[in-house]
């Protein structure tokens, strides 16, 4: 079975965006200046690959041969489809290929390439001219140098959105010189990329938890999350804010990606996982399901944190903290894809990441030197300097915002604390001194249209008289007026799901 009998679809020449074409150049330049060891910094949803494949299609014009290189079969048949769309034949190493190793092109899969041409030596290293590493914070690991090693002479192109270890130092002992994309803001200002909106609704307690080459020890993290408050919170957070997109969740652990997975289902949320064990048919019919909608949430054990696109996904769950910046903007960088109607990608971030890494829009000063770390500046500044504003939760929606600053979400603003009184929508509103929820951001008709629903579901569900009025009063701080009586009219999702919350909210608090 060859990749064309899979993949037989006309070829249609790649449009290059104006700053893809600028990184080209840039690339260009710095081969003509003599660097042989080329990290090309891109964000995830950049078009990474689509560069690739036209740095490859440039080589092959010229002569030359070229390896790709990547360590999951996704991301080679990811490179693959764009080799095909910008006209370049080749050939593929990879489990269930037939090779065709005359192309002056190859797409090879690490673990396939290593087996067979170091450890075995039943095939030569693929001559190259160029060798194109995807996925190149990966590259100091054994296997990569070695395979890199037998390339002296050759151009190393390595691709990343994240040119970092681990612990966030630099790449040097195998780059040189660093070409840099846009930066994930300036790509959301030109319409190549969606913000983000951030929600931390909890801070898990991590102290004790060991950490070792600069991120938790799996075993001990997973242990601390997978507890049955935590990922009720997690569902809870997701049916009151998530707002039923398409979602992805990332967990500590298979134990824990399941744990979620259920906790989902037993709130009528349609939801699946997915781990490295689970069978490439499996996922990716899971995936298909995800994108026609009969899924609504993937839970995953770190399987989609590279090498998976998606881009109607517009929700990510972080249910699994992390000390490492690039894989904080890994996990985030899976919803920020453009698509048809997505405005933005919603963040429910119950590790505390961003307490940590900033937002995934701040810029940040990436470097080659293993004796330092990438560094969020903006990031350092509000959490370092005491004039600077920190962020913090929003008391009213527990966005993340700026301290002392109006919440980009709901637009609630810090009030002093000798005010107790303010206005909302030309009423006087009474705010207690602790600033307790009052949904300032809800009309007299909102609350009217609120109150009708649940008396429909009061009425669907045979509950007690006073149940509507309770719930009423438990979202908006006072009771329903008592006349005019209303009608019950049909809730709508958001209320049904704001009452789900409630449920299992008062279902922990129980259990506790």
């Amino acid at each position: 079975m060859t990749f064309q009998e899979q993949h037989s679809a006309g070829i249609s020449a790649n449009a290059l965006r104006p700053y893809q074409q600028d990184v080209i150049a840039r690339y260009r330049d710095t081969v003509a200046r003599g660097f042989r060891r080329i990290l090309l910094v891109a964000p995830t949803g950049a078009g990474k690959t689509v560069i690739a494949a036209a740095i490859t299609a440039e080589a092959v014009q010229q002569g030359k041969r070229v390896l790709f290189l990547a360590h999951r079969r996704e991301l080679i048949l990811q490179a693959c489809r764009k080799l095909y769309d910008a006209g370049i034949d080749h050939g593929v190493l990879l489990a269930g290929y037939a090779p065709r190793l005359g192309e002056p092109v190859q797409v090879a899969s690490i673990a396939a390439l290593h087996a067979r041409a170091v450890r075995s030596n039943c095939m030569e290293m693929p001559r190259a001219d160029l060798v194109v590493v995807d996925e190149a914070h990966h590259a100091p690991a054994r296997t990569y140098t070695k395979l890199l090693d037998a390339y002296p002479q050759s151009t190393i192109l390595g691709l990343t959105a994240t040119p970092c270890r681990g612990d966030g130092r630099g790449l040097g002992n195998v780059f040189e010189s660093l070409v840099e994309c846009p930066s994930v803001a300036e790509l959301i200002a030109g319409g190549f990329l969606v913000g983000t909106e951030v929600f931390a609704p909890s801070r898990p307690d991590l102290a004790g938890v060991r950490v070792e080459r600069g991120d938790y020890v799996e075993p001990q993290l997973a242990q601390r999350m997978n507890t049955d408050a935590l990922v009720g919170d997690v569902v809870e957070h997701w049916l009151q804010l998530g707002e039923r997109r398409k979602t992805v969740c990332f967990a500590t652990g298979v134990a824990h990606s399941l744990h979620i997975r259920d906790e989902f289902r037993r709130a009528g949320v349609l939801a699946e996982h997915i781990d490295g064990a689970t069978p490439i048919e499996e996922r990716d019919a899971i995936l298909a399901r995800l994108s026609a909608g009969t899924v609504e949430v993937v839970c995953n054990a770190m399987v989609l944190t590279e090498g998976w696109d998606q881009p109607d996904v517009s929700c990510v769950v972080l249910a699994r903290p992390t000390k490492s910046p690039g894989l904080f903007r890994q996990m985030v960088g899976r919803v920020i894809r453009t698509a048809p109607g997505k405005t933005d990608a919603l963040v429910l971030d119950h590790a505390g990441a961003v307490f940590q890494h900033g937002f995934v829009e701040d810029p940040i000063e990436w470097t080659l030197s293993e004796d330092h770390r990438a560094e969020n500046k903006a990031h350092a500044a509000r959490a370092g300097t005491p004039q600077a504003p920190s962020l913090c939760t929003c008391p009213e929606c527990s966005a993340i915002r700026f301290e002392g600053q109006p919440c980009p979400s709901c637009s609630w603003r810090p009030r002093r604390k000798a005010e107790a009184v303010e206005v909302v929508d030309g009423q006087l509103g009474h705010v207690e001194r602790d600033r307790t929820v009052q949904d300032n951001g809800s009309t007299a008709a909102d609350m009217a249209s609120v109150h009708r629903q649940l008396l429909g579901i009061a009425q669907e569900r045979k509950y007690k008289p006073g149940w509507a009025a309770h719930k009423y009063k438990e979202r908006f701080g006072k009771w329903p007026p008592r006349f005019p009586q209303p009608f019950p009219e049909p809730p709508t999702p958001a209320v049904l799901a704001w009452v789900r919350s409630r449920e299992i909210a008062y279902a922990k608090a129980r259990s506790v």
